[in-house]
């Protein structure tokens, strides 16, 4: 017995030894598959357009810096796959919102863009307390006429602060002369703008040396309008059925307090969850309203939300 152990115990051990090559050879064989590039994922420099334009007005995209910029904004985009995904599903939902808004001030649909890059299309809060798609800070929601106290604050109302946006465009476009400024304005302001334009002795955006984030703000909206654009070319697929639709609502007014919004939706076949869906303007479960100022809250179609 003891000579048969002796024996068996290195076989033993070249078996399992056998083992343990082989399954790192199959390892090794597999990582040499992935990095076919026609067989497995990979990562590629992408090709930059030789036009692209935000609201008719050309990107310099022969200026090395400037390519090198926009390229930095389409790779980041690009690989950053969940976040990008994400943008077209919320784009479905909201830009048919956005846009007949935009077009009702005669402002370029491609500003929808810049909400997008603001925002991600949710209502965020920034460190600096702006709020909403649009991220206006509370005196300039003021100024423009948004209400903002503890009961209501309409930068969170989509509709309401688009229309602030609007106006505010077409006061930065007014003053300067152009789109792709007024734009590049929303990060800066007017004056912030303005500045730097005297200082520097330039008059466009793309000759101005700026900030990381207001330098780099125009080439993330033209970087998205081209991935929204081009979802294919940038690797992007789904289906339609994948993307969030338009949930169906009609308006209801309200003039006077409302005591319990909990009790205020049960009458509309909804909770309070999901009200404030669709109200995030609405910052607390009741409503004061002193003034008997008129709301126009927003109610889904009936059923939408017990539909099988």
């Amino acid at each position: 017995m003891h000579h048969i152990k002796t024996i068996f115990i290195p076989l033993f051990v070249l078996l399992v030894s056998a083992f343990v090559l082989l399954a790192f050879s199959n390892k090794i064989s597999k990582d040499r598959k992935l990095s076919n590039p026609e067989n497995g994922y990979n990562i590629y420099a992408i090709e930059i357009p030789e036009v692209l334009d935000f609201c008719g007005e050309s990107m310099p995209i022969h200026t090395p810096d400037i390519r090198e910029r926009i390229d930095r904004e389409l790779l980041v985009n690009t690989y950053w796959q969940s976040n990008g995904l994400l943008m077209f599903k919320r784009a479905k939902r909201y830009f048919p919102i956005i846009e007949p808004i935009l077009e009702s001030y005669g402002v370029p649909n491609d500003f929808k863009y810049l909400a997008l890059i603001e925002s991600g299309l949710q209502n965020v809060t920034s460190s600096a307390g702006a709020k909403g798609f649009w991220q206006i800070m509370k005196p300039t929601g003021k100024e423009y006429g948004l209400e903002i106290n503890s009961n209501v604050d309409e930068r969170n109302n989509l509709e309401l602060s688009t229309i602030v946006a609007c106006k505010y465009l077409l006061k930065a476009k007014a003053e300067f002369g152009n789109w792709t400024l007024a734009a590049a304005s929303y990060n800066a302001g007017i004056r912030g703008v303005s500045k730097q334009l005297e200082r520097q002795a330039v008059s466009s955006y793309y000759d101005l040396l700026l900030g990381e984030e207001t330098g780099r703000y125009m080439f993330r909206i033209v970087a998205l309008k081209e991935i929204i654009t081009h979802p294919k070319k940038y690797g992007f697929n789904f289906l339609e059925k994948d993307l969030y639709s338009v949930i169906p609502t009609y308006k209801v007014k309200v003039d006077t307090a409302v005591s319990n919004f909990v009790k205020f939706a049960e009458k509309y076949d909804l909770n309070y969850k999901q009200l404030k869906i669709h109200n995030p303007w609405l910052r607390e479960s009741f409503l004061n309203n002193n003034s008997r100022k008129v709301y126009s809250l927003e109610i889904p179609i009936k059923g939408y939300y017990t539909k099988n």
